[in-house]
This record gives structure tokens, C-alpha cells and sequence, in this order.
């Protein structure tokens, strides 16, 4: 008999939130997106929250209605998420002031206080601060102070008044879910960014004390922690009525985006798969806790019960697109966007497909916003090198693909010495990955087998929806392989093995020579936003 049960499935990223009623066998039925304002201003940048939550309800309106029938379908609700933003709630459950994304560095000052000793430090982090951090997390607070740890930080430090004024400090899950349920609680993934979570039993994660003195937080003041499979409860009244849902819906815990995608691309042990939407991220779920610290990857708790996600992540990558397209080849209203009509990548994939491989000697770096991995560099900048007048913008739109195809290989060296492994074939979703061009830069690039999977914009959605069937009881993780659906794998071309190694080797190069420029720069006493 044909399960004919739905999810309401949520993704909300940075650009705006989508919402999909999704089958439990992973079909998506319909969707829609409402874009979000992202305020930036130097190491500022911030989001309503009241502006999610609104996002939230018209574009689940919109598909609740498409249909007749719909709505008696649907029987959970399940959220995934941006991760590492902080909101800052009252005992009300009203957000207090704007919400810190995963971009705000305004933090960067307040954690190294709290991380670095009076003698000899390593990587910027006390000896004996960073071996507690990385004994019981598997990982330690980011110094650009983009996460949450960083961020709780710089309001206790800056805006002591909202900091007293917070009852509960929620990530943007908890936020959503608090929103669904009346909840305050956490997952074991969004937890996992406040830095202060004991992670070495992936049944069990749970704050320790010594970690939170460290950082000097208030304990009262975060949430409860849960599983992402968890039921929380029925949806809220005033909600279920606004959307038109039975009021027995359930909100299933659900997980943060990263965690999510892992669970729509590939579940099993040492599968990778490559995310590209507006950020970037190589992940496998592995069965240990593990670091590397120097190159700032870590296997951290997921949504997956006693698995680690290990993640290597890459602070820009289709945002380096839709700024090319934006603020350079487009006025933006000649060209919609990207999350909201997925059209645009044949538009590129025809700009692309015009260029020989290796843009006619052109190399993009892609940090418009700095680096996370392998190296922690919020100073790193974009930029175009080799340009000539010979070049045109189709030449340019290529380097912008190959750049984050470098930057991936960058990441996936020291990705694929902490899983112990060759990375194998990798399953690329988000966004980014509709473009049949740019799945093949990336496979020739690279050197790895890529593997598109089918709807990969929805991969969130899908990974959500996989996590609300298994809460359910309609499965559990290890069933989900047989759910997965491929379009299409793009092998590595042979012949192009030595020029994107060459240029590679002059992909690192730039980054070892300009660095120091980058940081003279765009040093704190330099105006912000400041670019080479």
C-alpha cells in the first residue's frame, strides 16, 4: 500500500526560505520560496527573525493551497536550517533585537580573549583551553567569531543589556521550532557551534560546565537538548490554524541545514557528498569523533543517532555567482534569482560551456568573505589574476566556476585524510549542483567521480522529510539508501589532469603570496570591507 502521508518540509537559508510538502519516499509534490534581507555591514550581519517566520508562512501557504487534498495530508512539520546564528529570546519567546548569522564576525575579539593564554598558543588557542575543547567537542570555537560561541561572547561582552534581558539563547532551528511547538530546546547538531556541548557520546550530547565558565556564559540560558528525530510536540494552535493543518500535526525536531543535506545525499558511513548553495561544505557521516586542527575540519555530532558528520567548509561559493551576476554582468531585476528559479544555471551552464577549460590562463579566488577551511582566514579576499584584454565575461564566468572547484580540491586533500579514505564518488546537491558544467568542472578538478542527484536544490527539504519519516517510525537511517535518487555521474576527464594540476599549484601559490597583503589590508584599523 502506497504511503500517502506528507511533510511539510522547511529550508530556510540566508537568501530566504523555502517550503516543500514533501512524500516520505522523498518525492517533492510542490514547492515555493520567499526571500529573506540580509543586513552587512562590515563584521555585521544580521536577519529578522520575524522576517523568517513570515518567509516561512507565505510560502507555506502557497503550496498548502496549490492542491486540494494537500493539506489533509500532511501529518509533521520538519525545519532544517542556516546554522550557527544566535537569537536571543525572552521567557515569552519573543526574539530581543535582530538575529547574528553564520556571517557576523563581530564576536572575533571576544573569543580570543576567552581561547588564547598568557604564553605560548597554538593556532591562536591556549594548549591546555584548546586540548579540553577538542577532547570533549571535537572541535573549538571559530577565532573569526562567526559562531554561536563567538557570537554569545560578543553579546555578553557588548550589548551586556540584551544579554541580560535573554531568557533562552536559540540557534535559527530552535528559533523556528520554538516558533512551531513552544519549545525552547536544541538539537544535538545546532548545539554543536556554542562549543560548550560534551559530544564524546554521539547518544548523548549534553552541556558541560567547565566549557561554559570558560566562556563565561550563564548556563540558565541555553536551551534543553534533544534529538533532530525527536517529536516535540503538536504544532501550536494559533499555527495550525493559520496554515490550515490539522491540529495533530506534529513538529519533528529536525536538523540544522549541514546536517539535513547529509541525510538527503548519503547516509551510509564515508559516503561524501559536496554541497553548493551560498556557502560550501564537503561532509560524511563517520562512526568516531575526530580533528584536524590546523586545517579546521571536525567530525561533529548529526541527526543521524550515534554518527559524527565530518565537515569541511568553504565560506562562499554560490554567492561568488550571484554577485558576478548581480553586481557586475546584471542589473538584478534582468535576471531572477537562483533559489527562486533554478532556470538561471542553463542560462550559465550555456555562458560556461563557451570557454575551454582553464578559462584562457584566468584564476578566481573565491573568498569574498575570507576562508574557514583549510585555513581560518577572515581577512582572505577574492579576486581575479592574468586578466588581459583578450578575456571576455563568459572567460570570467568559467574562472568564477573553477575557482570553487580549486577551492573544493583545496578543502578535500585534508577532508580525505581525516576520513582515512579516498573520498570516492562524490554526491553533489544544493543549488549549484543543476549545473551539468558545473558537476564536471568540479569532477575534472578534483579528480573524484561526482554523482548529481536528482532534485539537488531540495536536497534540504528531501533530508528533512527523510529525518520527520524516521521520527515517525516509517523507517529508520540505514533504509534510506534505497530512497536516493541519481540524475546523472560525471567522471574526472584524463586529459585535463595536468592543466587544473598546474593550476592548482598556482591556485595555493595565491594564496601564500597575497595573505600577508590581504592582512595588511584588511586589517582591523583599515576601513571594513576593505578589498585587494
Amino acid at each position: 500500500m502506497i504511503d500517502s502521508r506528507l511533510v511539510l518540509a522547511v529550508d530556510l537559508g540566508t537568501s530566504g526560505c523555502k517550503c516543500a510538502l514533501v512524500g516520505l519516499d522523498g518525492t517533492v509534490h510542490a514547492w515555493a520560496f520567499r526571500p529573506v534581507r540580509l543586513q552587512v555591514q562590515g563584521a555585521l550581519a544580521e536577519q529578522a527573525p520575524e522576517d523568517w517566520w513570515q518567509a516561512f508562512l507565505h510560502s507555506a501557504q502557497e503550496i498548502l493551497g496549490a492542491e486540494p487534498g494537500l493539506r489533509e495530508r500532511v501529518v509533521a512539520v520538519c525545519c532544517s536550517t542556516q546554522t550557527e546564528g544566535t537569537v536571543c529570546v525572552d521567557r515569552d519567546g519573543h526574539a530581543i533585537g535582530p538575529a547574528l548569522t553564520w556571517l557576523d564576525s563581530r564576536g572575533a575579539t571576544a573569543i580570543a580573549r576567552r581561547v588564547r593564554g598568557r604564553g605560548p598558543n597554538i593556532e591562536g588557542y591556549a594548549p591546555l583551553k584548546l586540548w579540553r575543547w577538542l577532547r570533549l567537542t571535537g572541535g573549538a570555537p571559530s577565532l573569526s567569531g562567526r559562531d554561536s560561541a563567538g557570537h554569545m561572547a560578543y553579546l555578553r561582552d557588548e550589548e551586556p543589556a540584551r544579554y541580560e534581558r535573554t531568557h533562552k539563547f536559540l540557534n535559527v532551528l530552535d528559533y523556528l521550532n520554538l516558533r512551531l511547538s513552544g519549545r525552547f530546546c536544541a538539537t544535538q547538531d545546532s548545539a554543536v557551534t556554542s562549543w560548550i556541548t560534551d559530544n564524546r557520546d554521539p547518544h548523548r550530547v549534553r552541556y558541560d560546565a567547565g566549557l561554559i565558565r570558560l566562556l563565561g556564559l550563564d548556563a540558565a540560558k541555553l536551551p534543553e537538548i534533544v534529538h533532530s528525530t525527536d517529536v516535540l510536540g503538536p504544532l501550536l494552535p494559533k499555527v495550525a490554524q493559520a496554515l490550515g493543518l490539522d491540529a495533530k500535526t506534529v513538529v519533528v525536531a529536525g536538523a540544522v541545514d549541514t546536517s539535513a543535506v547529509a541525510v538527503g545525499a548519503a547516509v551510509a558511513d564515508f559516503e561524501s557528498h559536496l554541497y553548493l548553495g551560498t556557502s560550501s561544505w564537503l561532509g560524511a557521516h563517520v562512526p568516531f569523533m575526530k580533528t584536524d586542527v590546523r586545517h579546521k575540519i571536525a567530525a561533529i555530532p548529526s541527526a543521524v543517532d550515534g554518527r559524527y558528520l565530518a565537515m569541511a567548509l568553504q565560506s562562499t561559493a554560490g554567492a561568488n555567482l550571484s554577485f558576478l551576476r548581480d553586481r557586475i554582468l546584471y542589473h538584478p531585476d534582468e535576471l531572477a534569482s537562483d533559489e527562486e528559479h533554478p532556470a538561471v544555471y542553463e542560462v550559465l551552464n550555456r555562458i560556461a560551456a563557451r570557454v575551454p577549460p582553464g578559462a584562457r590562463g584566468l584564476i578566481y579566488t573565491p573568498w569574498l568573505l575570507g576562508e574557514r577551511t583549510p585555513v581560518d582566514d577572515p581577512r582572505l579576499r577574492a579576486g581575479l589574476l592574468n586578466m588581459s584584454l583578450e578575456h571576455t565575461r563568459e572567460d570570467i564566468f568559467r574562472a568564477f566556476l573553477e575557482g570553487v572547484a580549486l577551492n573544493t580540491r583545496w578543502m578535500l586533500e585534508p577532508f580525505a585524510r581525516l576520513l582515512g579514505r579516498d573520498a570516492g564518488t562524490i554526491n553533489a546537491v544544493g543549488g549549484g549542483a543543476q549545473s551539468d558544467v558545473w558537476c564536471q568542472i568540479i569532477a575534472d578538478v578534483t579528480g573524484q567521480p561526482v554523482r548529481q542527484l536528482q532534485s539537488p536544490i531540495q536536497t534540504n527539504a528531501i533530508g528533512a522529510t527523510f529525518i520527520a519519516g524516521v521520527g515517525l517510525g516509517a523507517y529508520a537511517f540505514a533504509d534510506l539508501a534505497h530512497l536516493r535518487r541519481e540524475r546523472a555521474v560525471y567522471e574526472p576527464r584524463s586529459a585535463l589532469r595536468r592543466l587544473y594540476g598546474d593550476q592548482f599549484e598556482t591556485f595555493k601559490e595565491v594564496r601564500t603570496r597575497l595573505a600577508p597583503l590581504y592582512h595588511r589590508i584588511n586589517a582591523p584599523s583599515a576601513p571594513q570591507g576593505a578589498a585587494a
